[in-house]
C-alpha cells in the first residue's frame, strides 16, 4: 500500500486530507506520486492523520504508487439489469453449485464430523489481518481501494495452505472463507455480479472445509444478495432457507441466524409476501435478546441496529408508504445516520425516501432526497447507492416531465456508468 491507497482506505479524498493538514491539495498529490518529499514540520501530523507511526510513514513513502489493473475499472462491470446471458448463466451456475454443496454435506453422518470442528480456531496471523481489512473496509469510503490488499491477502493465504496436516489446512480453510467473503463484498460494490457469486462460492466452500457453520451460512447469506438485487427473490430465498439451516448448527450467540431472517425479509418483500416479510422481521430483531457480543465486526456485523431502516425499506418495497416513510424518517434521525457519518447507509434511506415521493407523484420530496442521496453516492463511489438510486430512476415515470428531476434522472444515468 502506498501514500494514496492509505489515503483512500481511510476514507479521504485528497482535499479532505490537505484540509486536516492544513496544506494545499496539490501539495498532498505531490507528497503522493514522490514528486516532493514531505516537509519535517509536517511528517508528524501526516503520519497521526494516517493512522501510523513514522517509520510506517517513512516505509509508505518508499513505496512506489500502485496502478490498479484494467479489471478494477469500470469497464470490467457487468452493470445492473445488463442482461448479459452468460453472466447470469455463470451467477446461476455458482449458487447452484453452492447450494447443492450445502444440502450435500447436511447430510447426518458428514453434520457431525463437521460439528467436531465447528469452533477451531484459524490461523491467528491471517485472522487478524482479516479483521483488520474488514475495519478498513467499512471506514473506507471508497470501498474499492481496499481491493489491491485483499488480492495480496489472498495470494499469501493460498500459497501457505500448501504442505499443512488436515487440522492446519482446516483452520486456513476458515481464514480463506474469510477473506472470500470481503473479496466478494468488493466485487459487488463495484457492480461485479459474476464475480462477487464466484467468491461467495469459493468462501462458502472453504468455511465448510473448515467446518465453520456461522462462516459458511453468512457466505451464503451473501451469495444470496446476488439474486436479491437482480430481483430473483424466489431463487434468494431458497438459497436463504438453506443458510438458515446451517445457522442453526452455529453457535447460538451470535446473530447468524438473525441476520439470516433479516435478508429474507427482503426476499419475501420481493415476493410481496408481507405475513412472510414482517415475520422475518420479527425474528430478526429477536437479535436485542442475545447477550453478550453477537457479531465479530468482520464477516458477521448483524447486530440489529440496521433493522428501522431495512423494515422501512421493505415497507417501500410492498407498497406500504405511510409505515415506510414514518420509519425512514425515524431511522434518519438515528445518530449513526447524521450527517457526515455512514455515507452509504444515510445514502439508501434518502433514496428510499425519494421513492416515497415517487409513488406519492410528490416531486419536492423526490428532488430534496434523490439530490442528497446523489451526492453522497459521488462522494463515496459506493455502487450500492448507484444501484438504488438506479432502481429509483426507472419508477419516475411521468414525474421526469418535471424539468428537475430529468435533469436528476440525467445526472443518475452518468453516475450509473461512472
Amino acid at each position: 500500500m502506498g501514500l494514496a491507497e492509505r489515503r483512500k482506505a481511510l476514507g479521504y479524498s485528497q482535499e479532505g486530507l490537505a484540509h486536516v493538514l492544513g496544506v494545499d491539495r496539490t501539495t498532498v498529490g505531490r507528497w503522493e506520486s514522490g514528486k516532493t518529499e514531505i516537509q519535517p514540520s509536517l511528517r508528524q501530523k501526516y503520519a497521526a492523520a494516517l493512522q501510523l507511526d513514522l517509520a510506517e510513514l517513512d516505509a509508505l513513502v518508499t513505496r512506489p504508487p500502485v496502478t490498479l489493473p484494467e479489471s478494477a475499472g469500470s469497464s470490467s462491470r457487468d452493470s445492473y439489469g445488463s442482461g448479459d446471458i452468460d453472466d447470469m448463466i455463470r451467477r446461476e451456475f455458482f449458487r447452484i453449485i453452492t447450494v447443492a454443496g450445502a444440502l450435500t454435506a447436511l447430510s447426518a453422518e458428514e453434520s457431525e464430523a463437521l460439528a467436531e470442528g465447528g469452533h477451531r480456531r484459524a490461523s491467528e496471523d491471517f485472522l487478524r489481518m482479516n479483521g483488520h481489512l474488514w475495519q478498513v473496509y467499512q471506514l473506507a469510503r471508497a470501498k474499492g481501494s481496499v481491493r489491491p490488499i485483499v488480492r495480496d491477502q489472498l495470494t499469501g493465504l493460498t500459497k501457505d495452505l500448501g504442505g499443512r496436516s488436515d487440522k492446519e489446512t482446516r483452520a486456513l480453510c476458515g481464514a480463506a472463507g474469510d477473506l472470500f467473503q470481503l473479496a466478494g463484498e468488493l466485487a459487488f460494490d463495484s457492480n461485479r455480479y459474476t464475480d462477487a457469486a464466484a467468491s461467495y462460492t469459493l468462501a462458502a466452500s472453504a468455511s465448510k472445509d473448515a467446518g465453520a457453520f456461522d462462516l459458511w451460512a453468512c457466505a451464503l447469506t451473501r451469495h444470496a444478495y446476488v439474486g436479491v438485487y437482480e430481483g430473483r427473490y424466489r431463487e434468494a430465498a431458497d438459497t436463504l432457507l438453506v443458510a438458515g439451516r446451517i445457522a442453526r448448527r452455529g453457535d447460538s450467540s451470535l446473530s447468524t441466524r438473525h441476520w439470516v431472517a433479516a435478508v429474507q425479509a427482503e426476499a419475501y418483500a420481493g415476493l410481496g409476501d408481507l405475513t412472510a416479510c414482517e415475520r422475518a422481521l420479527d425474528k430478526a430483531e429477536q437479535v436485542g435478546d442475545l447477550t453478550g457480543p453477537a457479531q465479530n465486526g468482520g464477516w458477521l456485523r448483524f447486530d440489529g441496529s440496521r433493522l428501522g431502516e431495512e423494515r422501512g425499506a421493505r415497507y417501500v418495497q410492498l407498497g406500504r408508504l405511510d409505515l415506510a416513510e414514518r420509519t425512514l424518517r425515524n431511522a434518519l434521525a438515528q445518530e449513526a445516520l447524521a450527517e457526515g457519518q455512514s455515507f452509504r447507509r444515510r445514502g439508501v434511506v434518502l433514496a428510499n425516501l425519494a421513492a416515497v415521493g415517487v409513488k406519492r407523484k410528490d416531486p419536492e420530496q423526490v428532488v430534496a432526497y434523490t439530490r442528497e442521496a446523489l451526492r453522497l453516492a459521488r462522494e463515496s463511489s459506493s455502487g450500492y447507492v448507484a444501484r438504488r438510486l438506479q432502481a429509483l430512476r426507472s419508477e419516475f415515470g411521468p414525474l421526469a416531465r418535471d424539468r428537475r428531476i430529468a435533469e436528476l434522472d440525467a445526472e443518475i444515468k452518468a453516475l450509473s456508468v461512472t
